[in-house]
């Protein structure tokens, strides 16, 4: 049987694993490695302090994700097919790895992270008519 996220412990197995198969991702893995050239040594452990913050409610985490994904999007389209297979690979590797009610909430946080993301991005711009 599959423990639950009870700590940070946890949340790094799960972000050092997700990120593993990002990295491998055709559709997204070249966006984090050959567009926004990422660091792994730095981006990881804000996505440790990330998740905590989301999952736990630490406030550890200190940034703006939104404005990293639109500065992102300036560089290269991310398309509702990419927030989809984000979201495909982060559900997938938190099935794999852990079951419970903290499971089951960061896969919907995750969910809604990314579709909030993926709508502020790719939303419609409405036009405005000035008569």
């Amino acid at each position: 049987m599959k423990n639950d996220i009870l700590n940070r412990d946890d949340l790094i197995h799960l972000v050092d694993t997700f990120y593993t198969k990002v990295q491998l991702n055709p559709r997204i893995g070249p966006i984090f490695t050959d567009v926004a050239k990422i660091d792994w040594s730095h981006h990881l452990p804000k996505m440790y302090d990330f998740w905590e913050s989301i999952l736990f409610g630490t406030a550890t985490y200190k940034g703006n994700p939104m404005l990293i994904h639109f500065a992102l999007n300036d560089k290269i389209a991310l398309k509702a097919e990419e927030f989809n297979a984000w979201k495909l690979i982060f559900m997938e590797t938190v099935d794999e790895l852990f079951a419970g009610k903290n499971a089951e909430t960061i896969k919907q946080k995750a969910q809604s992270i990314a579709d909030l993301m993926d709508f502020k991005i790719n939303a419609p711009k409405s036009k405005i008519n000035i008569v």
